[in-house]
């Protein structure tokens, strides 16, 4: 419901800027200039009808044609007849009888008797039919004038009637008139299927925010705690041992409650559902998974219990565990000792913490961001990567007014680097940068930085199955991590690496890739360019996950035998999931870290 209400929301939202915007523009426009009365003079009053012009009766007796109706009236100085049927219209004089066509000399003269203007009438055109007359269906003649608003002037080809004056200033109004009442077509129906389905949509979308604001919040949120029953959360570690006992109140989620007394789970949306970090394991009686759940987790960690903490209410005393549970009440911190540009927007950040952590290949931490104001001066910039950024629309300056945590993956084994952090960072540009981004690439060597961790379960699964590794952007930091891993320990079993990049320059470590390659003979590495042609034999041209099926997956015997570890862009990974599925490789098969965005 969440999704539906979005969508249509957007949907709804760009058509009431429409309504809103042309609605503003037509209130600017003068009325008698759009209603054409600037120039046009009112038809002079009826004269003294001729005593000798033909009865009505005499002439629509001797009529070649039927005659269904039939009016008296004035064309210039000419008494005349209109007589119409089902098929046409024509003209009568009254006073000899004959009938009158209209002539492109008479039809002028008709339109500039109807015109007070500065302008000069150009030469008549006869239309079948015209947008600017859509209230008459019929042939009309079109008598443009030169005067500085572009007036035309419609004169009906049966009655010889003005119909219209239309000048620029209405053609404008009509646009927005289009817009405002959604007749794309005729431009007057202003019940039309388009603008009733937006109004249905609009009070289908104030209906279900009614009700998602309801199910948004709890009735206990709305009840102090310490009206509220006392319950408690057992916390156990992943290896199955009690962590501890906290306190908590009927209501509270699992998330608030450990947060409350210092137990920090991992979240980058602060507990708003829309992340997925805070997953946990309930014990004993599982509740039935929310919406949000089955958005943020897997079938099989749904079947194995596992659930959103931010979005899992205490109605009693539960049991948890908690993977990475030792960590969520420490925090440490760190000094920035290296800031290297891999990257037009990736960047290289290495964190010496304070205290010794031991972080598996693929795990990440999270960094606590502050309260900031920054500027684009703030970002140092290498020589080599300014022209990249000069097209970026960055605001002078960008906040964030509210602390945060953003997790990054370790990019390198922590006993590679000397025990120090090695993080990969993406920036993410736009009139309102990515907040965590913009901290960490405006960091200097010699900043102090906290964070939390290490967290996450995207590792190397234990075995000598063959490897498929693919990934793009900043995936490769974990990715990165796992191969260094793998290849330090002598594994046998073949490694295959596909990495997805706009162009070379967007491409890190790729030196580094090419060398292990030429070291180990299990290793093999794939560069695939989106933006950019392939120049050499181990690059390939195209989108990542679809080069590796057309070169691997395809046409290997045995995918059932492989693993395959991936990480980057969300689509990206979604699309090599799915590929896999129609692959029919298992779930169990596939790691992947979706960076929970």
């Amino acid at each position: 419901m969440r999704k539906i209400h979005k969508w249509v929301g957007l949907i709804i939202a760009i058509q009431f800027v429409l309504w809103l915007a042309s609605g503003v523009v037509m209130s600017l426009f003068d009325a008698a200039k759009v209603a054409g009365r600037e120039f046009r003079i009112k038809p002079p009053a009826a004269g003294t009808w001729p005593a000798n012009a033909q009865p009505l009766e005499t002439v629509v007796a001797s009529s070649s044609a039927p005659v269904k109706v039939a009016s008296s009236g004035w064309l210039l100085d000419i008494p005349v007849y209109r007589l119409v049927n089902d098929k046409s219209g024509w003209i009568v004089r009254a006073d000899t009888g004959s009938r009158l066509d209209l002539d492109p000399a008479l039809v002028t003269k008709l339109a500039q008797a109807s015109y007070s203007g500065p302008g000069t009438a150009q030469a008549p055109r006869l239309l079948s039919y015209s947008p600017e007359t859509r209230k008459h269906k019929e042939p009309v003649w079109r008598v443009d004038f030169s005067d500085s608003d572009d007036t035309s002037v419609y004169v009906s080809a049966r009655t010889g009637n003005v119909l219209e004056h239309r000048n620029s200033t209405w053609r404008v109004f009509d646009f927005f008139w289009m817009l405002h009442i959604m007749d794309y077509a005729e431009r007057e129906n202003f019940n039309n299927k388009l603008l009733v389905t937006s109004a249905i949509g609009g009070v289908w979308m104030a209906l279900t925010g009614v009700w998602l604001l309801f199910a948004s919040f709890r009735l206990s949120e709305f009840v102090p705690a310490k009206w509220r029953r006392a319950t408690s959360v057992n916390v156990f570690s992943g290896d199955g041992g009690k962590l501890c006992t906290v306190p908590a109140n009927q209501g509270d989620t699992v998330f608030q409650a450990l947060a409350r007394h210092g137990l920090q789970l991992p979240s980058n949306c602060g507990g708003g559902q829309s992340c997925g970090l805070c997953e946990v394991r309930c014990r004993g009686t599982v509740p039935e998974p929310t919406a949000a759940d089955r958005a943020m987790l897997s079938p099989q960690k749904l079947a194995a219990g596992y659930r959103l903490a931010c979005n899992l209410p205490l109605h009693g005393s539960m049991d948890i565990d908690v993977a990475n549970a030792d960590a969520l009440a420490a925090e440490y911190e760190a000094t920035v000792t290296q800031v290297r540009a891999v990257a037009p927007f990736l960047r290289e950040i290495t964190l010496r913490p304070s205290a010794q952590l031991e972080c598996r290949p693929g795990s990440y931490i999270q960094v606590h961001v502050p309260q900031y104001v920054r500027s684009a001066s703030d970002i140092q910039l290498p020589d080599e990567h300014r022209d990249d950024w000069k097209g970026m629309a960055l605001p002078d300056s960008w906040n964030s007014p509210v602390p945060l945590r953003r997790s990054y993956s370790l990019a390198i084994p922590v006993e590679k680097a000397g025990g120090q952090l090695t993080l990969l960072v993406r920036f993410i540009p736009g009139q309102q940068p990515g907040r965590g981004s913009s901290y960490m690439y405006t960091l200097k060597e010699g900043d102090k930085v906290r964070f939390s961790g290490a967290f996450g379960d995207f590792a190397i699964k234990p075995g000598n199955r063959e490897k498929v590794i693919i990934g793009g952007g900043a995936g490769m930091a974990p990715l990165r991590a796992m191969i260094h891993a793998m290849l330090d320990n002598g594994v046998s079993e073949p490694v295959h690496f596909w990495y997805g990049a706009r162009s070379h320059r967007d491409a890190p470590y790729v030196d580094e890739m090419k060398a292990f390659a030429a070291r180990h003979p299990n290793f093999k590495w794939h560069l695939v360019l989106s933006d950019e042609d392939a120049t050499a034999q181990d690059v390939a041209k195209g989108l990542v996950h679809e080069a590796a099926h057309e070169a691997l997956l395809r046409q290997h015997p045995d995918l059932a035998a492989c693993d395959f570890y991936l990480c980057g862009p969300p689509a990206m990974l979604e699309a090599t999931r799915k590929l896999l599925r129609e692959l029919g490789v298992s779930d169990e098969h596939i790691a992947f870290d979706d960076f929970k965005v």
